[in-house]
C-alpha cells in the first residue's frame, strides 16, 4: 500500500505558513508562503495540525461551504500522519486515496475518483482490497461535513478549486525511503520504482507544489 504511511519526522515550524486571510477559498487556487525545512524549529504533525485546521475551518466560514483539506506529497513525506492530525483538529472525515488506487498502476485512477466520486455528487468511493486485489464495497462520505483527504494525487488542477487548503509534502529521498520501507518492507520495495515513475508522472502533469497553499519539508 503505498501511502499508507505514518511517518514521524520533524517539519517545518508554523511560523512562515500563510495565515487564513490569503488561503484561497472553494472555487479558488489561491496559494501562501511555503514553511521552512525539516530541522529548523523541530516540530511535529501535532504542532503543525491545530494551524492549518484553523486556517482550512477560516477559509470555509468565509466562503460558506464545508472545510476540504488536501494533503499530497510523494511516498513516505508524512501525509498520513499529518492527515489524521489535521482531521481530529476540524472534527472531520479522514479519506486515505490508498483506499481508492485500484492496484499498483492506480494512482491516476484515485485522482480522478476523488474529484468525480468523493467530492462529486456520488460522494463516496469504492474501497480497494488489496489483500483480495479487487474492489471492495462503496464507502460513503458525507457531503455537508468537513473532509481531509491525503495521498499522492490528491492534489491536482481539477481537485484544487475544490478546497478550502491545499498542502504539499516533501522529503529527501532517502529520508522518504526509509520511511516507506520500514513501513511496508519488501512488499514496497518490489514496487517502488513502479509506484515512483507514477508520482513523478503526475507530478509533471499536475504541478501540485505550485497548487499548494502550504508546502512543507518533513
Amino acid at each position: 500500500m503505498p501511502d499508507a504511511e505514518r511517518a514521524t519526522g520533524t517539519t517545518g515550524g508554523t511560523g512562515t505558513t500563510g495565515g487564513t486571510g490569503t488561503t484561497g477559498g472553494a472555487g479558488t487556487t489561491g496559494t501562501t508562503g511555503t514553511t521552512g525545512g525539516a530541522g529548523t524549529t523541530g516540530t511535529t504533525a501535532g504542532d503543525l495540525a491545530p494551524g492549518l485546521a484553523a486556517a482550512a475551518a477560516g477559509v470555509a466560514a468565509a466562503t460558506g461551504h464545508r472545510a476540504v483539506v488536501l494533503i499530497d506529497g510523494r511516498s513516505g513525506t508524512g501525509k498520513t500522519t499529518l492527515g489524521a492530525q489535521v482531521a481530529e483538529q476540524l472534527g472531520a472525515q479522514l479519506v486515505h486515496l490508498d483506499d481508492l488506487y485500484p492496484g499498483w498502476d492506480g494512482l491516476r485512477a484515485a485522482s480522478d475518483a476523488l474529484v468525480t466520486d468523493v467530492l462529486g455528487a456520488p460522494s463516496g468511493y469504492r474501497r480497494w482490497d488489496w489483500d483480495a486485489d479487487g474492489p471492495a464495497e462503496w464507502t460513503s462520505v458525507d457531503p455537508d461535513l468537513p473532509i481531509v483527504v491525503e495521498g499522492c494525487g490528491a492534489l491536482s488542477r481539477a481537485s484544487a478549486p475544490l478546497a478550502s487548503l491545499r498542502v504539499w509534502l516533501e522529503a529527501d529521498d532517502a529520508v522518504r525511503w526509509d520511511r516507506a520501507i520500514g513501513r511496508d518492507g519488501e512488499v514496497f520495495a518490489r514496487e517502488w520504482d513502479r509506484w515512483a515513475a507514477q508520482e513523478q508522472a503526475f507530478i509533471a502533469a499536475e504541478d501540485p507544489a505550485a497548487l499548494a497553499d502550504v508546502v512543507l519539508r518533513t
